[in-house]
């Protein structure tokens, strides 16, 4: 088992910028390539993509934007994709059903597919999207053997998988993270064991959705606006917006998740990026949890 004694080490910025919506933006590739170049500036060096985001569109789009970013920025970006999801769609006319592929002959192909949307030779990061109930580790860790010979990938992990499948995979291939879903309204992370065992190995996870999709902020579910009122001294502590107060509480557990943000307007990531140095007390971390659980610790 790969312990904590060597993990690997994503050159990743403490904030992500998700790209699931960049198709919904309809942004011409000039002003997305004005957005890049501003996200770097502001600390946000790495990029979130899957090959099916966008029905598998999205990369060839942020790919368009890239070639007019300068040189000096194209250097400091770090990108980080997905792979495994086969969807039934006229972009993929030969998958009949929703399914998954771990397989070494998917993995591969999925990479080279991503690098040539993207246009970049190498990618920091690559993660299986979904667990693979035919998974083979030994396949999957020889796809990477493959991959990270030829300069293709850097750095590899999971997305959504639970603490046994992890170790599973993570038993044959060093893993370097485990994106998953986490944030206020999203806490089964926290007594799941996922944290748990990111902090045993030394892994830091990824988190995805931090405000559930817009729900932590917009919702008028009574969990979602007792978990507002619970982050509202934290804004108004560090003069954020209750979404920075979010990301504040995500960036206070000890195992450092990465965010990943999912929006396009600049103020949103530039909070992100100034509320994951914020160190809030632990009566405000434990008043959202129990605001979001709706009682008190045991």
């Amino acid at each position: 088992m790969h312990e904590r004694s060597d993990p690997p080490n994503p050159d990743l910025s403490p904030v992500a910028a998700g790209l699931w919506r960049l198709h919904r933006w309809n942004w011409p590739p000039a002003q997305l390539a004005r957005w890049i170049e501003e996200c770097v500036a502001i600390g946000i060096t790495s990029f979130d993509h899957a090959d099916i985001y966008g029905d598998y569109g999205n990369e060839a789009l942020f790919g368009a934007a890239l070639r007019l970013v300068s040189a000096s920025t194209r250097d400091r970006i770090r990108l980080v994709s997905k792979c495994g999801i086969r969807l039934v769609t006229h972009a993929r006319p030969l998958h009949r059903i929703k399914s998954y592929d771990s397989s070494g002959a998917h993995i591969r192909a999925s990479v080279d597919h991503s690098l040539r949307q993207l246009g970049v030779d190498r990618l920091e990061l690559l993660l299986l999207h979904r667990p693979d109930s035919l998974m083979e580790p030994i396949e999957v860790a020889a796809a990477f053997a493959d991959l990270q010979r030829a300069g293709k990938v850097a750095h590899f992990g999971v997305s959504n998988f639970t603490t046994s499948q992890f170790e599973l995979l993570h038993a044959v291939w060093p893993l370097a993270t485990n994106q998953i879903e986490f944030g206020p309204l999203a806490l089964a992370p926290l007594d799941d064991g996922t944290l748990d065992q990111c902090l045993r190995l030394g892994t830091r996870p990824m988190a995805w959705s931090p405000l559930s999709g817009g729900n932590l902020l917009e919702s008028s579910d009574a969990r979602a606006v007792a978990v507002r009122a619970a982050l509202q001294p934290i804004a108004a502590e560090h003069a954020l917006s209750l979404a920075g107060a979010a990301y504040a509480w995500l960036a206070r557990h000890p195992c450092r998740p990465w965010l990943i943000t999912g929006s396009g307007r600049l103020e949103r990531v530039r909070e992100a990026v100034a509320a994951s140095a914020i160190r809030i007390t632990r009566e405000q971390w434990y008043a959202v949890l129990q605001a979001s659980r709706g009682h008190e610790v045991a």
